[in-house]
């Protein structure tokens, strides 16, 4: 365990932005973990995963803090269930691949999504009818503060949309270790193929009853449709939120947008693709300089190779900007902006 000075982090996010840390360590283990914390107690910490929900507009002169704990461990199992203890810096899609090649079902619907296991948490990560809060047990924090690992269950840990303790009053007081997640084995599947890009992936390969591996090759194929490789062009998967807004403003909205897509979370809420929006919006592929809108995905901001954090963040206000005035509604950043 060693710390760098003036460490570029362009390899350590996933948007390729070349902004430096002053001071820099790997860590690998939680000893080494907790060595750390306790050797600079009073000190501000940055603490870097997968680097793929974050966008960096300015060097970090905190000590940046990489957390690479690896390792894959069966904590129970019966004829229906298995329950697995996974570390922190597992990286989240090659874990889904092992739970397919294990035939463990639950995550499948989560497949390419980026970033690594111990973030994944923070922003109850989802996609295509499904959360992480679905097969989430717990997890075990350190305490920056008194180095103590501490449990969170998935009752403590607040989940909401895109949201959990972690990005509240937990915020930048923990570290997560690892992530404790119940699994389905074969015969005690559940499916969810309601969204109708999956059902259509399905319906084109002729497949009538999916296996676990088949909704993950369809969702595969979706994202890679829409979403660009961060290896080839920088990015963060979706940027925005889709936002949220109650009865009374859906209707009116629907009256002025009847074609507006739509997802009903409650009797009371209703939600809107903020894909749609920014696209409705005009930015859809558009670029101010190297900082882009994708080709095929409005909510996916890029870099074409040399922007910087902060050209990237003035185009996302740009983007809020417009869609409050087209259509009174908000957009919150999904990424983390550093």
């Amino acid at each position: 365990m060693q710390i760098e000075e003036n460490k570029s982090l362009k390899e350590f996010n996933t948007f390729g932005i070349d902004c430096k840390a002053r001071y820099f360590v790997e860590v690998t283990t939680t000893s080494d973990l907790r060595k750390v914390l306790s050797m600079r107690p009073n000190e501000p910490l940055f603490i870097l995963g997968g680097g793929s929900n974050m966008l960096l507009t300015q060097d970090i002169n905190d000590l940046v803090l990489y957390l690479n704990l690896k390792g894959i461990s069966k904590v129970s199992e019966d004829k229906d269930h298995v329950t697995l203890k996974v570390m922190a810096g597992e990286n989240w899609h090659e874990f889904v691949m092992y739970c397919i090649d294990h035939d463990y079902g639950g995550v499948e619907n989560l497949s390419l999504i980026p970033g690594n296991v111990g973030t994944a948490p923070i922003q109850n990560i989802g996609a295509y009818g499904v959360e992480l809060k679905d097969v989430f047990e717990s997890c075990n924090a350190v305490e920056i503060a008194t180095q103590v690992e501490k449990e969170f269950s998935k009752t403590a840990c607040q989940f909401g949309y895109r949201n959990s303790i972690f990005k509240n009053e937990a915020k930048g007081k923990y570290i997560i270790t690892s992530v404790t997640l119940r699994l389905t084995k074969q015969g005690n599947h559940s499916f969810s193929t309601s969204y109708g890009a999956i059902q259509e992936k399905l319906a084109a390969a002729q497949i009538e009853t999916p296996t676990i591996k088949d909704i993950s090759d369809a969702v595969i194929a979706i994202r890679r449709s829409k979403l660009p490789d961060p290896k080839e062009l920088g990015n963060s998967g979706s940027f925005f939120k889709n936002p949220i807004i109650d009865a009374e403003a859906f209707k009116g909205f629907r009256i002025t947008y009847p074609e507006a897509p739509f997802y009903e979370v409650s009797p009371t809420e209703f939600k809107i693709p903020a894909g749609w929006l920014i696209e409705q919006a005009g930015f859809k592929g558009q670029r101010m300089g190297d900082a882009g809108v994708h080709k095929n995905q409005a909510l996916v901001l890029v870099n074409h190779g040399g922007a910087s954090g902060n050209e990237i963040w003035q185009l996302a206000l740009q983007i809020q900007k417009s869609v409050k005035e087209k259509f009174g509604i908000y957009i919150e950043p999904e990424v983390n902006i550093f």
